[in-house]
């Protein structure tokens, strides 16, 4: 599914989103929160400024915030991935979330984007994190078999090694 086209940012725009950018990878979100509060009304609903939106909310553990704006994403701009992802991450972790708002806000992603290894990879670690070890094992292999496809070698078992969402599965991974 390819996301839908969007006319560019301003200069301006462009240069406050980088800048928010910066200060949360300075980890000073106060300063990235003024730089986007000068964007320009027309960049409000940029899917760049949602995604700097989101880092925001989540940087600040502001999940309903962030949930908000992933939710956003998805619904204006359905064929980015990352919406998906993020509405999830933000469902598990926002009040009345958890692991089962998180599935179900994911879950209909597996067949809008069937050559991305994210989506079953993090249905995986939910899965595991409610207890279902066969059905995440499941979606770990669909991850490993995409991931496989597009790079030859295996990048899943190092970030499933170092993830504490798959550790009951570590034994079987480390022996991958």
């Amino acid at each position: 599914m390819s996301a839908p086209a969007f006319p560019p940012l301003e200069a301006l725009d462009v240069h406050l989103v980088r800048a928010a950018h910066g200060w949360l990878e300075l980890n000073l979100p106060n300063e990235a929160e003024a730089e986007l509060a000068q964007l320009s009304p027309a960049a409000q609903t940029h899917p760049l400024v949602l995604q700097a939106l989101w880092q925001l909310h989540a940087h600040q553990h502001r999940w309903a915030l962030a949930h908000t704006v992933a939710e956003l994403l998805v619904q204006t701009f359905p064929g980015d991935v990352n919406g998906w992802v993020h509405r999830a991450y933000a469902a598990r972790r926002k009040e009345g979330g958890g692991l089962q708002a998180a599935w179900d806000a994911l879950r209909p992603a597996v067949d809008l984007f069937p050559d991305e290894t994210i989506v079953p990879y993090n249905l995986a670690c939910y899965a595991c994190q409610m207890g279902n070890l066969d059905a995440a094992r499941l979606w770990l292999g669909r991850a490993r078999t995409i991931a496989k496809k597009h790079g030859g070698q295996d990048p899943i078992k190092q970030m499933a090694l170092a993830d504490p969402d798959l550790a009951p599965l570590l034994e079987e991974i480390s022996g991958w």
